[in-house]
């Protein structure tokens, strides 16, 4: 195994020898050999150990065994205690993602701290295999059915093409030592009663299970690649606008293609959306119709869906108590200057006649009942007609600001200056007023 091992890095994964790396160990029989592997290839390894304080005395022998077996291999080993249950509790997790998510965590502010280039973890071919299982089992898409990443980002799982039959021969042929969990030998959790009651048949019904596994694994990552090229063609085709509120998507053009629900999962799959159907209901359903995950929310405005980030800040109105040069609003960052002429053309500013303003002024959004005088026309108009006259999306109302002299709106900002601040030929003094993005 050393030599296919060793071979898997120089053909495969060659940039680990040039990279300081991270070891996620566990004291376990995988992240032992990985960690021997790695340390016979004399590569710019650290160990990484997390106690989660979940099996007592066992989990303190755990540690205390990778301490030992750093020192052995004379290499820096990093060790980190934590409280799983009660982080699982708070942030209503189970005991195995609250772990997940600590291990990683963690891992992660050690590599940017040190700066470690890449964090490796002992993960097989069998894990491979039992995750797939647990996607098929739980319904999931293509990428669910690719199975585990060999590289991740800066996660790298270099003992992936191995199985566990061999990494613990290996380990028998060198008289490693390891540390066996006894949690692994419960059913009580999906994964090990894959592991123990249901592979087992499988290897038993066909002896070359991995072997033709890791065939399909191939071939369905082929697959894949296939798909995310198309899905690129699309996007060029079917998203007409990109702007910080977030994308527009053709409804029409959706519609056009085939299974446009499939083509929606997966413009749409990495945004947290689980409700597909509701989304999919949205091509069809009334503006203003709304579909809403954890970060993200998709809003139905006439001829397109609307993807936009949630926004947790709790957005307040602001208030400019003085004439200064430059003041920070909710807005953006809002310049005053004095000038000497005017020109009453253009959005992105406007010119107002001083005097006319009255201190403090405010930046806020639209309550019903608003009303200005827009400037070019006679009389006054609704805000809230003026935004269903200028087309405004539902996030584009959401996001849009007055700026208030008042009770009067002097200026839709960006958009249209109110008639009664105007400058005249008389004007004495003349502010021009910017929002610089």
């Amino acid at each position: 195994m050393f030599e296919a091992y060793q071979n898997h890095i120089n053909q495969n994964l060659p940039f680990l020898k040039e990279s300081k790396l991270l070891i996620a160990i566990s004291g376990g029989l995988d992240s032992v050999v990985l960690g021997y592997l790695c340390h016979q290839l004399k590569l710019n390894i650290s160990f990484a150990h997390c106690n989660f304080n979940l099996r007592g005395q066992e989990s303190d022998d755990d540690e205390v065994f990778v301490l030992q077996l750093a020192e052995d291999f004379d290499i820096e080993c990093f060790v980190e205690h934590f409280d799983t249950i009660g982080y699982a509790k708070s942030n209503k997790q189970s005991t195995q993602m609250a772990a997940r998510n600590l291990r990683y965590n963690w891992f992660g502010e050690l590599a940017d701290v040190l700066q470690f280039d890449y964090i490796l973890t002992g993960h097989h071919a069998d894990d491979n295999l039992e995750t797939f299982l647990i996607n098929l089992s739980r319904g999931t898409g293509l990428e669910g059915l690719t199975g585990i990443p060999e590289i991740n980002d800066t996660v790298v799982r270099p003992l992936l093409p191995f199985s566990r039959d061999e990494i613990e021969s290996f380990a028998k042929q060198n008289k490693l030592k390891w540390r066996d969990d006894s949690s692994n030998a419960s059913t009580k959790y999906l994964r090990n009663k894959l592991r123990h009651e249901v592979i087992p048949i499988l290897k038993g019904i066909n002896p070359q299970l991995l072997q033709n596994f890791n065939k399909t694994q191939i071939h369905l990552q082929e697959s894949l690649g296939i798909i995310e090229d198309r899905i690129e063609d699309v996007s060029e085709d079917v998203i007409s606008q990109i702007n910080p509120q977030g994308i527009h998507i053709d409804i029409e053009k959706i519609k056009a293609l085939n299974s446009p629900i499939a083509y929606l999962y997966e413009l749409l799959k990495d945004y947290g959306f689980a409700a597909w159907n509701d989304i999919y209901d949205l091509l069809e359903a009334q503006s203003g119709k709304q579909v809403f995950s954890n970060s993200h929310r998709i809003v139905k405005d006439r001829k397109y869906l609307l993807l936009s980030e949630l926004n947790s800040k709790v957005q307040q109105e602001t208030i400019i108590q003085e004439f200064v040069p430059q003041s920070e609003t909710v807005a953006g960052e809002m310049q005053f200057e004095e000038t000497d002429t005017f020109y009453n053309k253009g959005n992105a500013f406007i010119f107002v006649d001083k005097s006319k303003l009255v201190f403090p002024l405010i930046v806020r959004k639209w309550r019903e009942g608003d009303y200005f005088y827009p400037l070019g026309m006679t009389g006054k108009k609704k805000i809230s007609k003026y935004y269903k006259d200028e087309k405004l999306s539902l996030i584009d109302k959401e996001n849009a600001w007055l700026l208030c002299s008042g009770d009067a709106i002097v200026w839709v900002i960006n958009r249209r200056a109110d008639n009664r601040f105007k400058c005249t030929d008389t004007t004495t003094q003349i502010i021009k007023i910017t929002l610089i993005n």
